[in-house]
């Protein structure tokens, strides 16, 4: 439990300090805050998963991305609809944590969000974003192989 306490007191001192910052540098800061123990969950569950079941398949990728996409529908639905949570904090956690986690749960937001507002290009953006993502990559591969 002492480590419960201790985590909610950081927790507490970073939200009261964002809030006392200008408005120009509260959002990235909390951003950027998000970010690294995002990245760091992500890094940590791939070296796990692969020293479990091999490096044959991209564990880390699909567990991160799965699990990202559930936690994004699960946090921002209870931060818009069940709760009062400051924009600076669905910054930190959304964007931040779990926009480093993976980018996966912002893509499939995204594109709930299109869908839900009854806008058709919701499946253009989705399988759009997968086509020409991996276009981008190879593009970016054959640019990097050619100098």
């Amino acid at each position: 439990m002492a480590g419960v306490n201790w985590l909610s007191a950081v927790w507490h001192t970073v939200v009261g300090r964002l809030a006392t910052l200008d408005p120009a540098l509260r959002s990235p800061l909390a951003v950027a805050l998000g970010a690294i123990p995002g990245a760091l969950c992500r890094y940590y569950l791939a070296q796990i998963l692969a020293r479990w079941w091999g490096t044959g398949y991209p564990y880390g990728t699909f567990v991160a991305n799965l699990t990202g996409a559930l936690l994004m529908g699960f946090f921002t639905t209870y931060a818009l609809e069940r709760s009062a949570i400051p924009p600076d904090v669905r910054l930190l956690v959304a964007t931040g944590f779990l926009g480093s986690y993976t980018t996966f749960s912002s893509y499939m937001l995204d594109t709930v969000n299109l869908a839900r507002m009854g806008y058709h290009v919701a499946l253009l953006y989705c399988l759009g974003s997968v086509v020409l993502g991996v276009l981008g990559i190879e593009l970016g591969s054959l640019l990097a192989r050619r100098l």
